[in-house]
């Protein structure tokens, strides 16, 4: 197996398990959602492009995998599948790992150092919302 697929997928894993998580075994059939969290939405797109360039037996094998994530998104072993899916379509089309490529964020030069100080404090890599303090609620 290619190390460029490798690559793919492992960058591909955190979003695939957050759109199993935030949409479950729905999430071949769901729309793009702006108010859902972009790690879901983007892994959300993933599986759509995955699962629309599959043959009827890919995309049932697709299904599968994805269904038992859902109910276990901490299964490992089902993570393992959902992952393998994916890199059996990988292998089998250039123009998806095209497609993967462009859709995943461009991974990190080199080792970043990421500190958080203080009372409170946030630090992440990426952050997509964050509140801090009391009384606040999201959605209203």
């Amino acid at each position: 197996m290619s190390t460029e697929i490798v690559e793919l997928v492992g960058q591909a894993t955190p979003y695939l398990t957050a759109a199993v998580s935030a949409y479950g075994g729905a999430v071949l059939a769901r729309t793009e959602d702006a108010a859902v969290e972009a790690t879901a939405n983007l892994g959300r797109r993933i599986l759509h492009a995955v699962f629309r360039r599959g043959s009827q037996a890919e995309q049932a094998a697709l299904e599968a995998a994805v269904q038992d994530a859902a109910q276990d998104p901490e299964n490992t072993d089902a993570v393992a599948a959902l992952r393998q899916q994916i890199k059996r379509a990988l292998r089998e089309d250039a123009d998806l790992r095209k497609e993967l490529a462009h859709l995943l964020p461009a991974p990190a030069a080199g080792p970043v150092t990421i500190t958080a100080s203080g009372e409170r404090s946030i630090a992440a890599h990426t952050i997509t919302t964050a509140i801090t303090g009391d009384g606040h609620r999201i959605g209203q």
